[in-house]
């Protein structure tokens, strides 16, 4: 019975993350970066308050020691603060079946750099399911033809990497926390709201008018870095093969595409649908040297 609600949890969580590429797209139409993460961390730190209450929790928050505040501060820095506004900046240069596919790449990223960071021994499959991954970047990149990569964006590119490589120094950090996760994700978005109004006040503004770019960072907040990271968080914890719940993720940019496409217009090329297939052939390659090395 915990398995199946495993599932649904989890199947809930890839569709609430497979429209979020799209709504990216359309939140960066009226919003610069700064400003439509800002929506959207609020709009998390409200939830996640929220459900901490309803989970009566709310006592874990005044048991924080002064170490766990230091460490939350760095990993609000990481994400929401510094992930989303590379991330955003890369949408917004590039569309977005070039973007979500390629910040798909940092599970590769996170193994690599576990070796001088956690000290974790790889073999030659997960340097072999590096370049695989990356032939699929390049794929992506040429946009339906591989002479195309001339003209590639090259900053956005650049970008889209860099928030990978954000994402797993957040969760390289993250491996050693014991802290109730729902207070965990409440104390990252409480500091990251505190360096996004910084940066707001000094290289943005508060100006904000309703339109769809406001609900878009709305949905964001509730389903891209809230309810979602909620639903995954709980069918891991609920599941009996944790394995057969994360390969499920890898439904989300296919999904994505579908949405894309729909709602956005965008033409998808063969070359982002083969570049995809790479990426994730890499990502599952991977594991294979990842279960013999760790496990």
């Amino acid at each position: 019975m915990n398995d199946k609600k495993a599932i649904t949890l989890a199947l809930a969580s890839v569709l609430f993350w497979s429209t979020v590429a799209t709504a990216f797209k359309i939140g960066l139409v009226e919003f610069e970066p700064a400003r439509l993460i800002f929506i959207a961390t609020i709009t998390s730190l409200l939830l996640f308050l929220a459900l901490i209450a309803s989970a009566r929790k709310l006592r874990l928050l005044v048991e924080i020691k002064p170490r766990q505040y230091l460490h939350h501060a760095i990993m609000g820095f990481l994400n929401p603060f510094a992930y989303y506004l590379i991330l955003f900046k890369a949408y917004s240069l590039l569309p977005a079946q070039v973007a979500q596919p390629i910040n798909m790449t940092w599970p590769i990223i996170l193994i690599i750099m576990s070796v001088p960071f956690l000290h974790h021994k790889i073999g030659w499959k997960s340097y072999l399911a590096l370049f695989i991954s990356f032939t699929g970047v390049i794929l992506i990149s040429s946009q339906g033809k591989i002479s195309n990569l001339m003209n590639v964006e090259p900053k956005g590119i650049l970008l889209c990497i860099g928030s990978a490589f954000v994402w797993s120094t957040y969760w390289i950090f993250n491996v050693k926390n014991k802290m109730d996760e729902l207070t965990g994700l409440f104390l990252n978005f409480f500091f990251g709201l505190i360096y996004l109004t910084i940066y707001i006040a000094a290289f943005s503004t508060f100006k904000f008018q309703f339109s769809k770019s406001l609900a878009a960072g709305i949905y964001i907040g509730i389903f891209e870095t809230g309810i979602s990271f909620v639903f995954w968080m709980k069918a891991m914890s609920l599941t009996s093969s944790s394995a057969k719940i994360a390969n499920l993720i890898y439904l989300a940019p296919f999904l994505s595409l579908i949405f894309i496409h729909s709602i956005l217009g965008e033409e998808i090329f063969a070359t982002t649908i083969v570049g995809l297939f790479f990426i994730i052939s890499g990502i599952l390659f991977q594991k294979t040297d990842k279960q013999k090395n760790y496990e």
